[in-house]
């Protein structure tokens, strides 16, 4: 009687899932798995015979959109429903009844990642493990001139592994088209750079010339590693044009064709997690904003995450990266879900940045967790290795998800601001010539960091995006301290910018655009920048235009 009672009532559901949805339907028209059970006392027609027919007055429920309906990612559970759509006018026979409009997976891709204090001795091993004889060493000149920094220790790493390396160190902070050119030019034709200290090639274990380099290392912040991650491309695929991976509507945006060398990222900031993504940012000169190239296959091999390479982080430094991971958690968790993104014509068209899912939501809330926990004592107190050690593994944890889901607009809108930036520079930041940076003209040296220029749009976005997912905004404001339990919805995103803005004034990031340089006269050209952002304006979870954009870049003028 039992089993009986449980098949009447899964009959009974499968009923009333076909009659309002259809058989054609991709989810709910799979009834004939189970209507195929046969029993003694239970015969049923096959579930295409059941669409349209009147149903006993026990079995039918209302129907308020029709046959078309939608499957929505659940935010309080996060169940996984898929976003469907199908036309009663459709015949069961039309390939266009049976193909969803929206994505119905997501995909996981990360690094490997090993995190301690004094990890970074053992990348020599690791290059060994590999079979590497050649490794390509990336830096920049700050952290090349500094006599005991991590570069120094993966150099003797890699000497006591008897392993050849040439280091580059011309890696330029927030690096450009031509940069990332030139770094692709060095792993092709290392002979190119003139005898200097910027040129150190260690083959004392090879009498020969080395061999063509067959693995890379990355060690600094994320322009090094994303230097490392272009070059590394442009070396293994010497016959493509820049623009070919860049992407769309910049560049081509086509996908990466195959594997590259292995990486080794030895991240030495905490924020970027670019140890742990497939995303490489450059400033595009000629249109004076940034972009970048996204593709699973660039990800680094093994990101070494070690605590002791953040311990002499000048304090703005720290600040900055760690706004950047802030907002790397607040965007993935706020994001588009997955299953409203378009369906890709083909799976390995689905793009890196593919909103938010489940498997990013548990990251992208531990990290915002982490961080809003440890970055004001990490920055306050570099002594500090508790709250610093956090915030770095906090950083790896922000990168795994939004390197599977994404960013929106903060990070859309950040693009426009570095690249249009005039004449600020912050303090702590190196010189312009130890950035990678030749003076020429005026702004050649000016520098918003990149993760400030997330934040400073940070209070404006997040007021203007929690309408259209109050939950998930008030999930974050609470995690970031606030007390949420009397907050209505439409108060929402005011509650989570106060909550940004507090760590702001507490960490003395400027206040707004217009203390960096900016005006209202700068706002047609900052939405310019921003409109070709597609891969991560489109993830906003309002859309936004031109007139959306412009409005929130003058909210943005003043954050406090």
């Amino acid at each position: 009687l039992f089993l009986l009672h449980n098949m009447r009532r899964a009959v009974k559901r499968v009923l009333q899932s076909v009659h309002v949805h259809g058989s054609t339907c991709p989810c709910h028209g799979c009834a004939s798995s189970i209507l195929s059970w046969r029993t003694p006392s239970i015969l049923l027609a096959s579930s295409s015979s059941l669409r349209g027919r009147s149903l006993p007055p026990h079995l039918r429920i209302p129907i308020n959109n029709g046959s078309r309906h939608r499957h929505s990612y659940n935010n309080n559970n996060n169940n996984i429903r898929r976003s469907l759509s199908s036309s009663s006018s459709s015949s069961p026979s039309s390939p266009s009844s049976s193909l969803p409009l929206h994505d119905t997976a997501f995909e996981v891709a990360t690094s490997g990642l090993r995190f301690g204090p004094g990890v970074t001795r053992e990348v020599g091993m690791d290059m060994k493990d590999m079979g590497a004889r050649h490794v390509a060493l990336f830096t920049d000149p700050y952290l090349a001139s500094l006599p005991n920094s991590p570069v120094h220790v993966v150099m003797q790493s890699l000497r006591d592994a008897k392993i050849a390396f040439t280091l580059y160190d011309r890696v330029r902070c927030e690096p450009t088209d031509t940069s990332f050119k030139q770094a692709a030019h060095f792993m092709q034709d290392p002979t190119s750079l003139t005898s200097s200290s910027s040129s150190v090639s260690d083959n004392k274990y090879h009498p020969y010339s080395p061999p063509a380099f067959d693995a890379v290392i990355a060690v600094g912040g994320g322009s090094v590693i994303d230097t490392a991650k272009a070059a590394n491309l442009f070396y293994s695929y010497p016959e493509a044009d820049f623009l070919d991976f860049v992407n769309a509507p910049v560049g081509k945006g086509l996908p990466v064709p195959g594997p590259v060398l292995p990486l080794i990222a030895v991240p030495t900031t905490a924020g970027t997690g670019s140890e742990t993504t497939g995303v490489a940012i450059f400033d595009y000169e000629s249109m004076g904003a940034k972009t970048g190239i996204a593709s699973r296959r660039l990800k680094p091999t093994l990101g070494i995450v070690d605590p002791d390479n953040t311990l002499t982080l000048p304090p703005m430094v720290a600040a900055a990266s760690g706004f950047d991971q802030l907002c790397h958690a607040l965007e993935s968790y706020t994001a588009l879900p997955f299953d409203r993104r378009p369906m890709p014509p083909s799976p390995a068209l689905r793009p890196a940045y593919q909103g938010s899912n489940p498997f990013s939501d548990i990251w992208s809330l531990e990290a915002l967790k982490m961080i809003s926990q440890h970055l004001p004592n990490a920055v306050e107190d570099p002594s500090n290795t508790h709250a610093r050690s956090q915030v770095m593994l906090a950083s790896a944890y922000a990168g795994i998800g939004f390197g599977n889901a994404g960013v929106h607009l903060c990070h859309g809108m950040s693009y426009p601001v570095s690249g249009l930036v005039r004449k600020y520079r912050p303090e702590g930041y190196p010189s312009p010539s130890m950035s990678g940076v030749h003076v020429h003209k005026e702004g050649d040296g000016a520098l918003v960091p990149h993760g400030m220029s997330v934040v400073l749009n940070a209070p404006a976005v997040f007021r203007f995006t929690a309408i259209a997912n109050p939950e998930r905004h008030r999930l974050c404001a609470q995690l970031m301290g606030a007390d949420v339990s009397k907050v209505d919805d439409e108060d929402v995103g005011k509650v989570l910018s106060d909550q940004i803005v507090k760590m702001m004034k507490r960490l003395h990031i400027p206040n707004g655009l217009s203390a960096v340089g900016f005006s209202r006269d700068d706002i047609p050209d900052l939405v310019k920048g921003t409109l070709p952002q597609h891969r991560v304006t489109k993830l906003s979870p309002r859309p936004v235009g031109e007139e959306e954009l412009a409005k929130l870049f003058e909210d943005a003028m003043v954050a406090y």
